[in-house]
């Protein structure tokens, strides 16, 4: 039969989504003209990881988790805190990787919730679904031998139907769905809400992972527990929880528009406006981590030349830079 999310297209819905596609229009036409990108993509995911862990009740601050995460290693607070928070930022690059995947099997969604939760489980095993019976608050999720049967149908729905709905819905969508099959012992909200994010970037809405939705989560959490509920108290009408997701959206859009002009003010920095192949050349050098130019060149489907003209003006804007020997010289981001 297969998963069929109930909702309504309400006057509220309908104009946030107007509203959150004109503010993106906005940051994506200004994101694509700075050299601090990668700036506000780092504060982006420092921002997710500590709002997303925090729901949890993770205690460490804002600056204590960009420590974390600048440091690579333990600091001396409590353990515990440190390595969910490195989890999270570990599940954030996983799905930055496969930002463009267009199918989602189990075994991905297994892998993300390994690199989640898999240091700090307190029940059951990471990255396999769950063979106990669970409960979260009053409500009690799905049992066990129907977990694998309903993820089959969400990931079907995702993969293939959720397309035909605008990414604001349809992310909205995932997320509830996935917090109410439960499908780990563990780690589920930390999981689903990356799995937003992950829509967000699959789908072209996010494209320079810049955004920081579970901020709007962390902030009011009583609030966002209550919108879960309420879903089920309607008998799995997500039109509530939607307007509410959507609200979160747009307010995220417009704390991000704000950053992009706090930094416009604040940097020097030489204003680049990305020709296409210069964005895929970004994209590339993300998701691989360094390239030969041949590689580059390759990739972009031009002359040597021709990767030379698209990569100097992305040195000079300080966004990518040489290593390596003249004859073994590789472009990495700044």
């Amino acid at each position: 039969m297969g998963y069929e999310p109930k909702f309504t297209i309400t006057p509220k819905l309908l104009g946030l989504v107007e509203a959150i596609a004109a503010v993106r229009e906005r940051i994506q036409a200004a994101a694509v003209e700075v050299a601090w990108i990668p700036a506000l993509q780092k504060d982006s995911r420092a921002r997710n990881a500590h709002s997303s862990t925090a729901i949890e009740g993770n205690p460490l601050t804002l600056e204590q988790v960009r420590a974390v995460e600048e440091q690579g290693t333990l600091l001396p607070m409590p353990s515990k805190p440190q390595r969910e928070v490195i989890g999270y930022f570990a599940g954030l690059r996983y799905i930055e990787k496969f930002a463009t995947k267009k199918a989602v099997t189990h075994a991905e969604v297994c892998r993300l919730h390994l690199l989640i939760a898999g240091d700090v489980m307190d029940q059951g095993e990471a990255g396999v679904y769950r063979n106990v019976e669970v409960r979260v608050g009053q409500y009690l999720p799905p049992k066990t031998r129907e977990v694998k049967g309903l993820m089959t149908e969400l990931l079907d729905w995702w993969n293939t139907r959720s397309a035909e709905l605008s990414p604001v819905l349809s992310q909205g969508i995932l997320h509830y769905r996935f917090e109410a099959i439960h499908p780990f012992a563990d780690g589920n909200g930390r999981t689903g809400r990356a799995l937003a994010i992950w829509e967000l970037y699959r789908r072209g809405f996010d494209s320079h992972h810049v955004f920081s939705v579970d901020e709007h989560y962390w902030e009011d959490r009583p609030r966002y527990y209550r919108e879960l509920q309420a879903v089920r108290e309607a008998g799995e009408d997500l039109t509530g929880f939607l307007e509410y997701s959507a609200e979160g959206l747009h307010q995220t859009l417009e704390r991000v528009w704000r950053r992009v002009q706090q930094f416009s003010a604040t940097t020097g920095k030489t204003r680049l406006v990305l020709r296409p192949k210069q964005e895929q050349v970004l994209f590339l050098l993300k998701a691989n981590g360094s390239m030969t130019p041949r590689q580059i060149w390759d990739a972009l489907g031009v002359s040597k030349q021709g990767a030379l003209d698209t990569l100097k003006p992305l040195i000079k804007a300080g966004l990518i830079k040489r290593i390596g020997t003249q004859k073994n010289g590789r472009y990495v981001l700044k």
